[in-house]
């Protein structure tokens, strides 16, 4: 078997780790961080500054295909989770009575909770396997590395503390990990970057909903928007949840958003965001800003082959995908699993390293492509606050009827949870079908109508007293 070294303790650190030693192996996690995750989860959500992690206090989202992970590979993690207090929603609860079920649907669960309920219990998990050391306050300051053909082979990794020998290295330090600024002082090529930029802007904050109720309001969808704006809530762990607002870069009221205030009198605009502050729910943070952000695709493979071997990234490190679609970490826990009960197959050899590249463009890159077509249509619509046009129709068409057909739910689900890529899903002419009446009974129907129009929506930016400001649009 294998000896993994592993940098960064975050969730794709820890879930290689955990993963690696349950399949044999043994493992070493190094974080620059001097704490790591425990069991108070407020404590350690809203109170531990972390600018290594810096979207560690925004909404996740652990779609069916991580639940599965962790069912499959982790059970103790995903009970753990539920004790810590997550909770699961099936998406086909969306409707009174469910539909009759079919197969599959058992992977369209979406598991609430905050990052730092999965962090604590991957922790947790990780402190009882014998075969794994976490070594926190060490960052990794440089790699051991030799020539090797036409790659650089890596054979370990230094921090202040002294070196460290490995069979395999991964990279799970996320996109400011630093692990590519160390390549060239290891002799390697540099990483191949594919980068798109969103030119979205998020702005959340975090409520509990009062004493004695569990659960928020079903209804309306949680996730909404117009042309120049969305809302979006995310319902966590133990009565937790976030409202979030996302804006394009450049629009002329982001700063304001900023002020809770304002903040909240936007986010009331929207229908599932007065759906649930209308409960009386008690602020827990003030507003958390996150910009600047991009997909991002980064390879150690170049046209001449594997820039360095017995080095793999996996997480932010090789995938970074932006957060509407709430990919990140059942991208993260794949590769974790496919480095785990891969890892003694002769890890440093150019061999090894081109199949688990090979492995990445083919299991995680669709989904990456994905998200960027999706963000740059959002993005377009943001920045001409368009988005009226034919194709933008029809998208917008397939999920306004699946909220009224479980058929297409089902299918919009399959591709939600990453169960199904959407060219098969959406394809299905039966979906189809379905999609072409739905519009044909609604002739006028427009698209991103739901909110604040623009007018309304400067006016409570600018103006946000409840006494002058609507705290819902009619249009909605």
């Amino acid at each position: 078997m294998a000896h993994v070294l592993v940098i960064g303790g975050g969730v794709a650190g820890l879930a290689t780790a955990l993963l690696a030693a349950r399949y044999g192996h043994t493992a070493e996690l190094f974080e620059r961080d001097g704490r790591a995750p425990g069991a108070a989860l407020d404590r350690d959500f809203f109170g531990w500054h972390r600018p290594g992690v810096p979207q560690a206090a925004q909404p996740h989202a652990l779609l069916g295909a991580a639940r599965t992970v962790l069912r499959r590979e982790l059970p103790d993690v995903h009970a753990e989770m539920l004790r810590l207090g997550a909770r699961e929603r099936h998406e086909l609860d969306w409707f009174d009575v469910r539909p009759p079920a079919q197969p599959g649907d058992e992977d369209l669960v979406m598991l609430q909770a905050r990052r730092i309920v999965l962090e604590s219990a991957l922790t947790t998990a990780l402190r009882a396997e014998p075969g794994a050391v976490m070594r926190h306050g060490e960052p990794v300051t440089g790699l051991l590395a030799e020539p090797r053909g036409s790659a650089v082979r890596v054979r370990g990794v230094t921090t202040p503390a002294g070196a460290y020998a490995g069979d395999l290295v991964v990279d799970a330090g996320g996109r400011r990990g630093g692990v590519e600024r160390l390549l060239p002082a290891a002799g390697c090529r540099p990483a191949v970057v594919e980068r798109h930029r969103t030119g979205l802007a998020y702005f959340c904050r975090w409520y509990r909903l009062p004493e004695g109720r569990e659960e928020g309001p079903r209804r309306p969808w949680a996730v909404t928007g117009n042309t120049f704006a969305g809302c979006a809530v995310f319902p966590a762990d133990n009565r937790v949840f976030a409202v979030t607002l996302f804006v394009h870069t450049r629009d002329t009221t982001r700063a304001a958003l900023r002020d809770p205030a304002v903040f909240e009198a936007a986010a009331r605009a929207f229908p599932p965001g007065a759906a649930w502050l209308e409960l009386g729910a008690e602020p827990l943070s003030g507003v958390l800003a996150a910009g600047g952000l991009d997909n991002r695709w980064s390879a150690l493979v170049d046209e001449r082959g594997p820039v360095a071997t017995g080095l793999v990234p996996i997480g932010d490190a090789l995938t970074h995908t932006n957060p509407t679609l709430g990919q990140g970490i059942s991208l993260a826990l794949w590769a974790a699993c496919r480095v785990a009960r891969t890892a003694h197959q002769d890890p440093g050899s150019v061999r090894f390293a081109a199949a688990y590249h090979a492995w990445a463009v083919r299991t995680l890159k669709p989904w990456f492509d994905f998200q960027v077509m999706a963000d740059a249509a959002i993005g377009e619509r943001f920045a001409t606050r368009a988005g009226r046009g034919d194709s933008a129709r029809a998208v917008a068409a397939l999920f306004e009827c699946a909220l009224e057909d479980p058929e297409v739910m089902r299918a919009r689900a399959r591709v939600r949870h990453l169960v199904e890529p959407p060219e098969r899903a959406y394809a299905d002419p039966r979906v189809r079908a379905r999609v072409e009446r739905w519009l044909a009974a609604r002739p006028g129907y427009a698209p991103h109508a739901v909110g604040p129009d623009r007018e309304e929506w400067e006016r409570l930016v600018y103006d946000p007293d409840p006494a002058t400001s609507p705290s819902t649009s009619a249009r909605s």
